[in-house]
């Protein structure tokens, strides 16, 4: 049988097919346009989505027996706000995770409402990308649009919706609303009155890999595709990737270094720090996982490369980096604000240590180190939990860097390991559809089967010294700029 997942990112959708022992047959990418209609802000229209979606399905599934495909299975970005009316009609663009507009209904959350209470509901509290805050702006700023809110979604159950007639959603990706009781698995009723929402306004819940429904008979005609082939639920993006690197069970950990980037820690038991600086959600295994989340990632050197050095050749730009650890400029990465652990929309960006000797390199390389002393920095937060790690999986578009990853491994001190297939969220949701539809009993036995270990990173002990001494410096630079970052 085959199996499809479908990643529905920031930038493009990327639609995989795959057999039922895991083996990839063909990818497809679809792009799709992203707006910022204000500063700080950013949308895509959902329609664009759902057309890119089915072009590449058609594209994707061209040369093989459509009578095989036997289910399809999604990753998606998390936290966009996708509104529709009582005509199943977008009401406005999505307003999507990395949007910085929710400053005051953050504050608003956080102060009035109250952390702990926002804690004790959710297992959360408010982020500017989450998407209650998104809900509140809505109402506040365009009431007419508030008003006409038949259904709440978030991006790729906008896509599962279309597919099968069934309003749904995940778990994992449902955590990430700050309307979902983590611990308990419902809708929270205090965060849906705070939000002025209806219960019948939200989706039904599912776990990742449980199948809501299958493909509407319309649809099925127009792919080629059989009336029975399932849909699952599916995951949020990084959840869907810990899937397609094998990070289920207990005790693992996946680094993602895509256009965000996270530390994601699995776990039986739900939990929360003190500070609720990582993100406690559900696991697409069905346990839980802590997740440290920072906004700009591989982002932070497509900016670097192309925005300021005017190039693509980013191979190039890395052949002569090769005094590690010994760096004098150091990069602070919040190009849109920063989540985990500072939950400030409005940090910025910053270069510190540059002199007249400094070189091209050495900014690039404080690029790199950046993200990896910021990810870091939720790492650390995992630690105060008791929490020891000694390696973990690597994926996203960074991990395509030998220099970063080695970076990466001395900077946090582990083993980073790499495995065969990495396509992240696409390969997860693949994975979730062929457990939904039977092939595997559970997410941990198929990822145990399906996902083989490519290479691994060792640190060096006398780099990871040298890191640590530049990491204790880092840590004191953004507290030392917040107030000036706030002024500006």
């Amino acid at each position: 049988m085959l199996y499809i997942g479908i990643d529905l990112g920031t930038s493009a959708v990327k639609l995989l097919l795959m057999d039922e022992k895991g083996n990839v047959k063909k990818i497809v990418n679809k792009e799709y346009p992203l707006y910022f209609p204000n500063p700080g802000w950013s949308e895509q229209n959902p329609k664009d989505w759902w057309e890119q979606s089915i072009e590449g399905l058609k594209d994707l599934t061209a040369d093989c027996d459509k009578s095989q495909i036997a289910g399809i299975g999604f990753g998606g970005q998390m936290h966009g706000l996708v509104i529709l009316d009582s005509e199943d009609e977008v009401i406005r663009p999505a307003i999507l995770w990395n949007d910085g507009r929710t400053v005051d209904e953050v504050a608003y959350l956080n102060n009035e409402i109250g952390m702990k209470k926002l804690s004790e509901y959710t297992g959360n509290i408010a982020f500017a990308g989450f998407t209650a805050p998104k809900i509140l702006w809505v109402e506040k700023n365009e009431p007419e649009n508030f008003a006409r809110i038949c259904k709440i979604m978030l991006p790729k159950d906008y896509l599962a919706y279309r597919l099968s007639g069934v309003h749904c959603t995940d778990y994992s990706d449902a955590s990430g609303m700050l309307l979902l009781d983590v611990k308990n698995k419902c809708w929270s009723e205090e965060m849906l009155d705070i939000c002025h929402v209806k219960k019948e306004q939200m989706p039904q819940l599912f776990e990742s890999y449980e199948v809501v429904g299958k493909l509407k008979e319309d649809v099925a005609q127009m792919l080629g595709f059989s009336p029975e082939c399932v849909v699952v639920a599916g995951a949020g993006d990084n959840a869907a990737a810990a899937v397609g690197t094998g990070t289920v069970g207990t005790g693992s950990c996946n680094i993602s270094l895509g256009t965000s980037g996270t530390v994601f820690i699995t776990n039986d038991a739900f939990g929360v720090d003190d500070n609720n600086a990582l993100h406690s959600f559900v696991h697409a295994d069905g346990k839980y996982h802590l997740m440290g989340c920072m906004l700009c990632a591989a982002s932070c050197n497509k900016w670097w490369m192309e925005d300021i050095l005017k190039t693509r050749n980013f191979a190039d730009e890395q052949k002569d980096i090769n005094k590690l650890g010994e760096n004098h400029v150091y990069f602070l990465p919040y190009l849109m604000g920063e989540r985990s652990p500072h939950n400030d929309p409005l940090a910025k960006g910053s270069f510190v240590g540059m002199t007249l000797d400094t070189t091209r390199e050495e900014m690039t390389q404080a690029v790199f180190e950046g993200v990896a002393f910021a990810l870091r920095d939720s790492l650390e937060v995992a630690k105060q939990l008791g929490i020891q790690l000694s390696e973990t999986n690597i994926c996203g578009g960074g991990a395509k860097s030998d220099l970063w990853k080695q970076i990466m491994a001395n900077v946090l001190g582990i083993k980073i390991n790499t495995v065969e297939v990495e396509e992240g969220p696409a390969y997860g949701g693949a994975i979730l559809a062929a457990v939904g539809n039977g092939e595997y009993a559970s997410v941990v036995d198929a990822a145990s089967q399906i996902v083989k270990r490519k290479d691994s990173v060792e640190p060096d002990a006398d780099l990871t010294a040298l890191y640590e001494k530049r990491y204790q410096s880092f840590v004191k630079m953004y507290p030392a700029l917040k107030d000036v970052m706030q002024e500006l």
